[in-house]
């Protein structure tokens, strides 16, 4: 088993005990030396501060890792483990996504023009199971149908 994935590993049985979930897990050097990023989740929408990853979740889940990491000790170097969620802002990467997030401010990027355009910005409304495309509407009520394959970027709008 990879080391990374070992750290995965270890990532997801501490936040699986704290009802939390991994959104992903980096590794990578830096000025400051080798950083090794856990990100995590709460299920669900996340639509309000409440419901988001707090800076608590974050705190336990660290010491929780580095207590276990301390004594597997996964990798051959020394790092810096750091622990965050994806942000207010973050990428959609996935159908589910864009479901889980529906009613959210969106921005997103196609590859080939739809609508005459390739940047969007709207509200989710989902996926259209039949045609596989992501369903944004605009601020003036228009939906547009961005077909899942051509989405080069989608990302959450921050709300204030």
């Amino acid at each position: 088993m990879q080391p990374l994935d070992q750290i995965r590993g270890i990532a997801e049985r501490v936040a699986k005990s704290l009802g939390l979930e991994i959104w992903d897990v980096q590794s990578r050097r830096e000025p400051s030396g080798q950083v090794v990023r856990v990100f995590i989740d709460r299920p669900g929408p996340a639509s309000t501060a409440e419901e988001s990853v707090s800076i608590e979740d974050c705190e336990h889940v660290s010491r929780e890792m580095g207590t276990i990491l301390d004594v597997e000790d996964p990798l051959p170097f020394t790092y810096t483990l750091e622990v965050s969620s994806p942000g207010l802002d973050r990428p959609l990467r996935n159908k589910d996504d864009y479901r889980r997030f529906a009613g959210r401010l969106a921005k997103i990027v196609v590859a080939e023009p739809v609508d005459n355009q390739r940047a969007f910005e709207g509200r989710l409304r989902g996926i259209d199971d039949a045609t596989s495309a992501v369903l944004l509407e605009a601020s003036n009520g228009r939906i547009h149908l961005l077909p899942f394959g051509l989405i080069t970027r989608g990302r959450l709008a921050v709300e204030v």
